[in-house]
């Protein structure tokens, strides 16, 4: 069975309520301008949830309750191309988490994105039960009633903090200082409100909803440390999702193409909107990498024939990585550079940069 809708004219909590009623199996996917969100339920229990939101990836959520490092975050996902595990058996593979913690963030996390899903007055809503993942260890077998009170209860509240705080692009001025404030969260939050950072901006740089997030604001402006500034209450409603998905989509076009300076400003651009943004940040890299590969192609000659400008004794006396001394083995003075790599298991590029850097060390030359 599978069916479709929109939130205008199906209430979220009646699917829910018929999915946690009876104990209903499936997949259930919701967007939201550019924001998708695909719920996992077996038996009428949540088991599993993931997000396109910068605001509620696992790694993000695991660096807010301050379980691991932005920088662990970030060297585990560099780590995950190349090995290819989930994120979490890195994390706790690296002896960084445990495989409470782990468990304990996902259902957090997962929780918060329904809790999130319980604000949307519009969007749109596919369930299909024919889309049902095999069980797993890491199921989440959450129970749907008590989430679902707690996001009647946040609706309710929401509706009250938006008379105070009618729209994301509205900005506060401070009146008391960061050190007044020893909450880590708190005062996060009001030094954002300092430096002229919309409610939407404060919301998407602290990884918090925004629900969240204006809760914070309310307090803060209760205790009389801050009040609201400007309000842009007739803006349309912005879609930052949208918006750093296409300029990520854009910069690895650029870089595909050569273009590395347009490759490298649109990177930035992602940073300038969410400066916590993993995949640009991996992306600054992946430019700098492919910029260098592209000079090493420049600087070596394809058709030169790549010659020992050492002797024996001399090259024991080196120290080679595998890939050099495998590169090495196939220079016998007769085959060019192009022939070599035809028969390296290398990519071009890293071998081509092996080349490069034999050729700087003065161990091979070109005839």
């Amino acid at each position: 069975m599978s069916f479709a809708g929109d939130l205008s004219t199906f209430d979220l909590f009646d699917l829910l309520a018929w999915v946690h009623g009876r104990r209903r199996s499936g997949t259930l996917v919701m967007t939201r301008l550019s924001t998708r969100k695909r719920l996992v339920f077996r038996d009428g229990a949540l088991q599993a949830a993931k997000s396109n939101d910068p605001r509620e990836t696992i790694g993000q959520a695991l660096v807010r309750e301050r379980l691991i490092t932005e920088e662990a975050l970030f060297t585990a996902l560099l780590k995950q191309e190349s090995d290819r595990r989930r994120l979490g058996q890195i994390l706790v593979g690296d002896g960084l988490l445990t495989g409470a913690q782990l468990m304990k963030t996902l259902a957090t996390n997962a929780q918060a994105q329904l809790h999130d899903l319980c604000l949307w007055a519009d969007g749109h809503f596919e369930f299909d039960d024919a889309e049902v993942p095999p069980e797993s260890p890491s199921d989440l077998r959450i129970d749907l009633r008590p989430v679902l009170e707690e996001g009647r209860h946040r609706r309710q509240r929401w509706q009250q903090l938006r008379q105070r705080f009618p729209s994301g692009e509205m900005t506060f001025k401070t009146l008391g200082e960061p050190d007044q404030v020893t909450n880590p969260a708190r005062r996060q939050v009001l030094v954002l409100a300092a430096a002229g950072k919309t409610l939407a901006a404060i919301s998407l740089e602290t990884r918090r909803p925004l629900y969240d997030t204006t809760l914070l604001l309310a307090g803060l402006a209760d205790e009389g440390l801050l009040v609201v500034e400007r309000v842009d209450a007739d803006v349309a409603e912005t879609d930052p999702v949208g918006l750093i998905r296409r300029t990520l989509d854009a910069a690895a076009a650029r870089l595909a193409e050569g273009r590395f300076d347009a490759a490298l400003e649109a990177y930035e651009r992602v940073l300038a909107i969410d400066g916590l943004n993993q995949e640009a940040k991996k992306g600054l890299l992946k430019v700098s990498e492919t910029r260098r590969k592209a000079k090493a192609a420049k600087v070596i000659p394809l058709d030169k024939v790549p010659l020992l400008k050492l002797g024996a004794v001399q090259l024991a006396q080196q120290q080679f990585d595998p890939a050099e001394g495998f590169v090495l083995s196939r220079v016998n003075g007769q085959w060019d550079i192009q022939s070599i790599l035809k028969l390296c298991p290398l990519p071009e590029e890293d071998a081509l940069l092996i080349f490069k850097r034999l050729y700087e060390r003065k161990v091979i030359d070109f005839r």
